[in-house]
């Protein structure tokens, strides 16, 4: 069971709202339905209605349900690798695909892939829920990834990612052309979204720092609709940060069916593709580039774009 005391700046709030702000990892709607199968109480009491207003101090309980654990299944799911050594490995990961287990897809992801090809690579990494991961893509994203295949490569690595030492560029279809005056760079605190809680936004304050700059690599028309191929640098690594930022400018990803906004045109899944990665070896030091090609729906998307004077 999970303890909260409500604060003054929640006085008088709905129940709902103070739960979602207090456990950030579940969504608004999933504490709701815990309210109604009367897993809250509030100062000892079920409370079963999200609406019900909290005061300063009032001791709100939450009994989560126990979560069964499971064990990482091995499966034969062929990998398409970039580059292999004894410390690391880097693949390009197709679009559809998760990176580990989590609920509703604890098969089928990367982490299930990477079993597969070593049978003791958990063991190796004394890990066995996310073993070698040091970052990652969104299930709609593909591109280059990259995992640790030993402790010492796995902190250098995680180490480089967490202080920004590693240099990441993604390609993304996006609809509109930006002005040849607008700023390339985009620096803005990102947090949760206030009411849809599963979304991420830019926020005045109470967020994370984000830092994303691109390129028009080509600009034109799909069947009238105006289109841009950007080359996106992120410095940061946020939840969503490219598809915010870009939704932010007026720029949306192209088929991102949570940040793209009415869709014009039809795409199987985001058009968004992480291109080309650089990051120094976690064991010789030595500085390593790394480039994920076009995959062919985005390829063919792309070459979609007729360039209007």
């Amino acid at each position: 069971m999970d303890e909260k005391t409500v604060d003054e700046k929640f006085h008088e709030s709905r129940i709902d709202r103070f739960l979602a702000e207090s456990f950030k990892t579940y969504s608004r709607s999933y504490l709701q339905k815990l309210m109604k199968d009367g897993r809250v109480t509030c100062n000892g009491k079920i409370c079963l209605q999200p609406k019900y207003p909290v005061s300063t101090g009032d001791k709100v309980i939450v009994d989560f349900p126990v979560q069964k654990e499971r064990s990482l299944t091995a499966e034969k799911i062929a990998l398409d690798i970039i580059y292999e050594d004894n410390d690391m490995l880097v693949i390009n990961k197709p679009a559809g695909m998760v990176v580990h287990p989590a609920p509703g897809n604890y098969d089928g992801t990367i982490v299930n892939a990477l079993l597969g090809h070593d049978a003791e690579f958990a063991e190796k990494l004394e890990d066995d829920s996310r073993p070698g991961i040091v970052h990652r893509l969104d299930k709609d994203t593909s591109g280059c990834l990259i995992i640790a295949k030993n402790p010492v490569s796995l902190f250098a690595l995680s180490t480089a990612f967490q202080y920004r030492k590693v240099e990441k560029h993604y390609a993304a279809i996006v609809y509109g052309v930006p002005n040849e005056e607008d700023e390339k760079e985009i620096m803005t605190l990102i947090g949760r979204h206030p009411v849809h809680r599963k979304k991420f936004t830019v926020v005045e304050k109470g967020g994370k720092v984000a830092i994303s700059r691109y390129a028009v690599i080509k600009s034109g028309e799909i069947d009238g609709v105006p289109v841009s191929l950007l080359d996106v640098q992120i410095e940061t690594g946020r939840t969503h940060q490219i598809r915010v930022h870009l939704a932010h400018r007026n720029l949306p990803v192209i088929g991102d069916k949570v940040y793209g906004g009415k869709e014009k045109l039809e795409a199987s899944r985001q058009m968004l593709h992480a291109w080309k990665l650089s990051v120094a070896h976690p064991v010789t030091g030595v500085k390593m580039d790394f480039e994920s090609p076009f995959p062919e729906d985005f390829a063919k998307f792309a070459a979609r774009i007729v360039e209007v004077e």
